[in-house]
């Protein structure tokens, strides 16, 4: 087992991740009966999405050589109305260090493989920038 979800009332969930034993909260989102006090599932979804890329780009980074803590992921998810779902989700990474054409192309690329990414629904429109310093 990965987790367990438990629903607290009020459209709150309390995730418990078993290895860890680390707590997620989950509030449905303000335009949806929530009260948006906490990550809607979207919003995690989203997010995982920006984590995976940017620690999959940490990890072949330390291939390289280079050291990327201080990069930053900006995640904006957008929601479809009808049926309600994800429709698109904007990452722009804020590249903490100034590397060559080669390391960026292949930590953009290592990016661009996240297993998340791989995984989302391929009508889920993915914007991704790269801003490097």
């Amino acid at each position: 087992m990965t987790s367990k979800v438990t629903y607290l009332g009020e459209l709150r969930t309390s995730s418990i991740h078993i290895q860890s034993g680390t707590e997620i909260l989950s509030d449905a989102p303000t335009d949806n009966h929530g009260k948006g006090e906490a990550f809607s599932p979207t919003d995690t979804v989203a997010n995982a999405l920006g984590s995976c890329m940017i620690s999959i780009m940490a990890i072949k980074s330390t291939d390289l050589n280079v050291n990327i803590i201080g990069s930053t992921a900006e995640v904006t998810k957008i929601m479809q109305p009808e049926p309600r779902k994800i429709a698109k989700i904007i990452l722009v990474f804020n590249m903490s260090i100034a590397a060559d054409e080669k390391t960026r192309i292949i930590l953009e690329r290592t990016a661009m493989n996240c297993p998340v990414l791989l995984s989302l629904n391929p009508d889920i429109d993915k914007e991704v920038t790269f801003n490097w310093k």
